[in-house]
């Protein structure tokens, strides 16, 4: 008869060019491990969002302009 053998996934995480694996750690520092995960991602995300709205931004002030120069040129003609 044989046993069913489950063999144990371990997660390995790196700190400080050392190798970690997260179900060893306490439930503290993986508390932690996952705030910094949760984190870079907002992180990430707001990188993301500044560069939607600096292009954003750019856009705008580039449409202001250009009405300006026109309303210029229809002035200088008058």
């Amino acid at each position: 008869m044989e046993k069913s053998q489950k063999q144990e996934v371990k997660t390995p995480i790196n700190i400080n060019n050392k190798e970690y694996f997260v179900e060893d750690l306490t439930e503290e520092q993986q508390i932690i491990i996952n705030h910094i995960r949760d984190l870079d991602q907002k992180v990430a995300g707001a990188k993301f969002n500044l560069d939607q709205l600096q292009v954003s931004y750019g856009a705008f002030v580039n449409m202001l302009i250009q009405q300006l120069e026109v309303e210029e040129g229809v002035d200088e003609e008058n």
